[in-house]
């Protein structure tokens, strides 16, 4: 059975006194759900904050800890840049991947994201993969095409082991940070896209085994609805994981 997942991401938002507020508030107010649950909650905070806010999780339970990105490099002369290994050691077990806003403004492209998710695997690191259409993709109809590549160039060059430790992020650029979401007939057309393009790249255990999240102004009001589709295992928040009653709202939802 696929995981579902909640993953959180601040994105360069808080300071880690707010963030460990933060992180009590959500734990404290669904700690004894989790734990125990299908669910698992991934909190994505910025690089200073890892190892502080993953010391504050509650042990044992379903949360873990992702980095918002990582080098395609494992070590050397990279001022600037954090390694999947210096990631691991300081307690992420998840890394966010080929994020619109990494491919946006910082030029990221498939081949430089097949290299960031060889090293991330390579350090014992989950990837989550994100993928997903402009507005000026979806209105020219070439929403199938555009993912149908991003998937190829960027993710199915993995073994078949290497694959089954990814998860996917269907993020519609056109629906974050602008209030826009995805109808839940719409997420649900694109993820049963992606998993037969997998069960095509590899076979139809490994499409029905891979958790597909949904990102793109997921919230409180309609987390429910998107989650009820039987192709979306849960999502990928942005603004709303920094409020506490929300993102737990999210987390209850299923």
């Amino acid at each position: 059975m696929r995981q579902n997942i909640v993953a959180g991401n601040w994105k360069m938002n808080l300071t880690l006194q707010d963030g460990l507020a933060l992180v009590s508030e959500i734990t404290n107010m669904v700690a004894d759900e989790v734990t125990g649950s299908q669910v698992q909650v991934v909190i994505c905070p910025p690089f200073p904050f890892l190892y502080s806010v993953g010391k504050q999780l509650p042990e044992g339970s379903n949360f873990h800890l992702g980095a918002q990105n990582c080098s395609d490099k494992e070590s050397g002369a990279y001022t600037g840049e954090v390694s999947g290994k210096m990631l691991q050691s300081v307690g992420a077990e998840y890394v966010i991947l080929g994020h619109s806003e990494r491919r946006q403004y910082f030029r990221e492209d498939d081949f430089l994201l097949s290299q960031k998710l060889k090293a991330a695997l390579a350090a014992g690191l989950k990837p989550i993969f994100c993928i997903g259409e402009s507005l000026e993709t979806r209105e020219a109809e070439e929403t199938f095409d555009f993912i149908s590549k991003q998937l190829k160039d960027g993710l199915f060059h993995l073994s078949n082991e290497e694959f089954a430790q990814v998860v996917i992020a269907y993020e519609p650029i056109w629906a974050i940070g602008t209030g826009k979401t995805a109808t839940s007939a719409q997420a649900q057309e694109v993820h049963a896209f992606i998993r037969e393009q997998i069960a095509r790249a590899y076979d139809a255990e490994a499409a029905d085994n891979t958790t597909i999240l949904y990102g793109g102004s997921a919230n409180a009001q309609n987390a429910r609805e998107l989650f009820s589709q039987p192709d979306v295992d849960g999502g990928l928040i942005g603004g709303a994981s920094l409020k506490s009653r929300d993102f737990t709202e999210i987390i209850k939802s299923f």
